[in-house]
């Protein structure tokens, strides 16, 4: 195949630290083993002059890339547009919001990364729909000895509603006013308040309750030695379009505790023993007591997990993101 001009448009760059950005960077280096890749904020001036000369164009977030998906399949001769939907995209906008819909139908070819995803969209959309699912290196997991101080279990993302940050706030609540257990259970959250009164309330939080524990945003790599340190991760979102925080914690040997969701089911699978009803703090302090009193419960929520773990490697991703791009056609004329 010939080399590809592929542009990359982000809504958010390495500053914020997010899924979006992952994505892009994961990408652009895979893509890179094969074609010319750049990546390009969708808010960035020079946007429009970069998708000029590029064959294609893979834009994450149908709503906040819209002018961008829109401005690129304007151009002539017109390049080839992907669309990266994102569980806010799937779950929300694309059914709400006239400029995530408008870039959903300009787009050539849509990208779910999660296949449960699939029945928010028509027919015709799910005919330009490919799954990837995304990936992370795997990393060794860590051994416990029954000496631990705590039973450790974190909760990885920016501090917004989506991800229901309350949900754990309410949780730590309850689990404080429990009978302690041995050895007792330490929330721990990581990520940016991007909403000030979330960032409130989780100052509050561990200012009354000593088993919570925020430690703001912190670089990548240091809030994945987290996550792998600890006995379970949680993850409370009302929607979600493929976490990455998932992969991270599944290829560490970490099991999750999942708001029952349809992201989150794409991604564990239907049969998950781990899920608890979105938004319901007292069903999620209830699961992460039986993980910390249930030796049991917690190695098959970690064997389901590890039966998952070959869906999200950096090989298969590649793999199919090449496959995508070998393939892509573009249905306007040029």
């Amino acid at each position: 195949m010939a080399k590809k001009h592929i542009v990359i448009i982000s809504p958010a760059l390495a500053n914020a630290n997010n899924g979006n950005w992952q994505t892009a960077q994961r990408w652009s280096t895979f893509l890179s083993a094969r074609h010319d890749t750049r990546i390009v904020d969708s808010h960035d001036p020079a946007m429009a002059a970069a998708c000029t000369t590029a064959d294609v164009v893979i834009a994450l977030h149908a709503r906040r890339s819209a002018a961008a998906v829109q401005q690129a399949a304007n151009l002539r001769p017109r390049p080839a547009i992907i669309l990266v939907l994102t569980g806010t995209d799937l779950y929300r906008d694309i059914h709400t919001d006239g400029e995530a819909r408008a870039a959903l139908l300009a787009a050539d070819n849509l990208v779910l990364l999660q296949s449960a995803g699939l029945s928010e969209l028509d027919a015709a959309s799910r005919a330009r729909a490919t799954v990837i699912y995304q990936s992370a290196p795997a990393l060794p997991p860590v051994t416990f000895n029954g000496s631990e101080r705590f039973f450790d279990v974190c909760m990885i993302g920016h501090l917004r509603a989506e991800k229901d940050p309350e949900c754990f706030f309410g949780a730590a609540r309850l689990l404080s006013s429990a009978p302690l257990e041995q050895p007792p259970v330490r929330l721990t959250h990581v990520g940016a308040a991007l909403e000030v009164a979330l960032g409130e309330q989780a100052l509050a939080t561990a200012a009354q309750y000593p088993n919570y524990r925020w430690l703001g945003n912190l670089e990548h790599d240091c809030a994945r030695q987290i996550l792998r340190r600890s006995r379970a991760m949680v993850i409370a979102s009302r929607m979600e379009g493929g976490a990455n925080v998932i992969i991270e914690a599944v290829t560490s040997g970490v099991p999750v505790l999942a708001s029952d969701i349809s992201g989150n089911r794409g991604m564990l699978g239907e049969d998950y023993g781990g899920y608890f009803p979105a938004g319901d703090s007292a069903a999620l302090a209830a699961l992460i007591s039986k993980a910390a009193q249930e030796p049991n419960f917690l190695q098959r929520l970690r064997a389901q997990c590890d039966a998952r773990a070959t869906l999200f490697t950096p090989e298969r991703e590649q793999a199919s993101l090449l496959r995508l791009i070998d393939n892509v056609r573009s249905n306007m004329p040029g």
